[in-house]
């Protein structure tokens, strides 16, 4: 029941007098921010190595440094922040993974890539392919 009162808080419902209002334009950010992992989930399969190395690299950074920056930033200049002790205890494991995926697809080798999808997607000798 708490979530769901601070997400008529969020989008500013009109029967929660002292809720914070959200312009449309932080509304749109933050729905850009949750379809980023999304988007890559898919692009992962679709793009091309190199294409999907540097999109891995740049949403990762993304999501990295928005996120860090929201969550461990304001405590440390001294500005009150809202995160309860919840939101930054997954914060913290986004911003890891985050770092961890951006460190992977910095070392990812073009060699390495085509050797793992052969061995996964193809076993000749085993006679087993799949589509």
């Amino acid at each position: 029941m708490r979530t769901l009162l601070r997400c008529f808080a969020i989008v500013g419902s009109p029967n929660l007098a002292d809720a914070p209002h959200l312009p449309p334009w932080a509304l749109l950010g933050s729905a850009v921010l949750m379809e980023i992992p999304i988007a890559m989930i898919v692009a992962c399969r679709l793009l091309p190595f190199r294409a999907n190395r540097l999109a891995n690299i740049i949403a990762g950074a993304i999501l990295t440094l928005v996120n860090g920056f929201l969550t461990f930033v304001p405590p440390l200049v001294g500005a009150r922040t809202p995160a309860l002790p919840e939101y930054l205890f997954f914060a913290t494991i986004e911003t890891v993974c985050t770092s961890v995926i951006i460190w992977q697809a910095w070392t990812w080798s073009g060699v390495e890539a085509a050797v793992s999808s052969e061995r996964i997607v193809r076993q000749p000798e085993a006679g087993i392919t799949s589509s």
